[in-house]
């Protein structure tokens, strides 16, 4: 386990450690910090994509030009 997966299991394990009025409180203050928002739908959108096969920028390019 690397640094970064040990650093966030610790937050996680702290946040549903929390009493749930609390653990509410710091995700809705979470969803209204704009960075962690973004942060958060990019990485979504990874995870969601991650299956999806990849393919060389070249072609993407020729793809974008040809529209």
């Amino acid at each position: 386990m690397g640094k970064r997966t040990a650093i966030a299991d610790g937050i996680v394990t702290m946040l549903k450690a929390l009493p749930k009025a609390e653990r509410d409180a710091v995700i809705v203050r979470i969803a209204q910090d704009e960075e962690f928002v973004e942060d958060i739908l990019d990485l979504a959108t990874i995870a969601s994509r991650r299956d999806e096969p990849s393919r060389p920028y070249r072609d993407y390019r020729k793809e974008r030009k040809a529209r």
